[in-house]
C-alpha cells in the first residue's frame, strides 16, 4: 500500500496488479490486491493483469476485485474477446502484444491487432525472453520499430512497454509514439522494490517526451 502511494506522489497514472499468473511468482496476495483497489481508486488507476483466457473466468474475477481494468496478458481466442466484450462492455480490455526478439512475430500481431481491435480497448507491447519462455517482466527491450508498426497500424491506443527505463524511455516514445508507457523491473531497486528516485525520474523523463510530441 506504501509502495502504491509513493507511485501516485511520483505522478504514475496506473498500478498493475499481477495475479493468477502462471509463470511469474506474484508480487502481491489477492486480498492485497482488493485492499489497493478499495484505497487507490481515487488517486491512482488499478488496473488487473491475469493469464486467465476465458470470458467468464475473466468477469468473475474482475467482478470478486471490484476492478474496472484488466490487461490479457496470455493468449486469448478471438472467440473468447468477442464473448467478453459482449458480456462485460463496461470493462475495459487491454490486450498484451509480446514481441519476439527478433521481430519475427511481427506480421502476427499486426493480425492480431486487425483482428481483435473491435473486442478490446486498448493494447500494451511487451519482449518475449526466448531463455526463459517469460512474456513480460524480462527486463528486456525488443525492436521498437516493430511497436512504431503496430501504434501506426492499429485503431487503439497501443502502451509501450518492455525494459524501459529512466534512460530509455525518451527515446523509445520518440521512436514509437504510443498512448502510454509502462515500466516494471527498470524502476526497481537491488532488492526488487520499486524505487522512488529511479520511479520519478521515469515519470519526468517520460513526460517531457510525450510533452514533445504533442508541442
Amino acid at each position: 500500500m506504501q509502495e502504491t502511494q509513493m507511485l501516485a506522489d511520483c505522478g504514475v497514472h496506473c498500478v498493475g496488479l499481477p495475479l493468477r499468473l502462471p509463470v511469474n511468482k506474484e508480487d502481491i496476495t489477492e486480498d492485497e490486491a482488493r485492499e489497493i483497489i478499495q484505497q487507490t481508486c481515487t488517486h491512482i488507476l488499478p488496473v488487473c493483469i491475469t493469464y486467465l483466457d476465458k470470458a467468464e473466468d475473466i468477469v468473475q474475477f474482475c467482478s470478486e476485485l471490484n476492478i474496472t481494468h484488466v490487461q490479457l496478458h496470455g493468449h486469448v481466442e478471438l472467440a473468447e474477446l468477442q464473448k467478453l466484450a459482449r458480456i462485460a462492455p463496461d470493462l475495459y480490455i487491454i490486450k498484451s502484444l509480446v514481441i519476439q526478439a527478433d521481430g519475427s512475430n511481427k506480421k502476427a500481431l499486426l493480425q492480431v491487432v486487425k483482428d481483435s481491435a473491435p473486442y478490446v480497448d486498448a493494447y500494451i507491447t511487451d519482449t518475449h525472453n526466448s531463455k526463459t519462455g517469460a512474456d513480460g517482466a524480462t527486463g528486456l527491450t525488443h525492436d521498437w520499430n516493430i511497436s512504431a508498426e503496430l501504434v501506426q497500424q492499429s485503431p487503439r491506443p497501443i502502451i509501450l512497454a518492455g525494459g524501459l527505463t529512466a534512460d530509455n524511455v525518451a527515446e523509445a516514445i520518440r521512436i514509437v509514439k504510443p498512448s502510454g508507457v509502462d515500466a516494471h523491473t527498470g524502476v526497481e531497486d537491488a532488492t526488487g522494490r520499486k524505487s522512488q528516485t529511479l520511479v520519478c525520474k521515469f515519470v519526468q523523463e517520460a513526460a517531457k517526451a510525450f510533452a514533445k510530441l504533442t508541442g
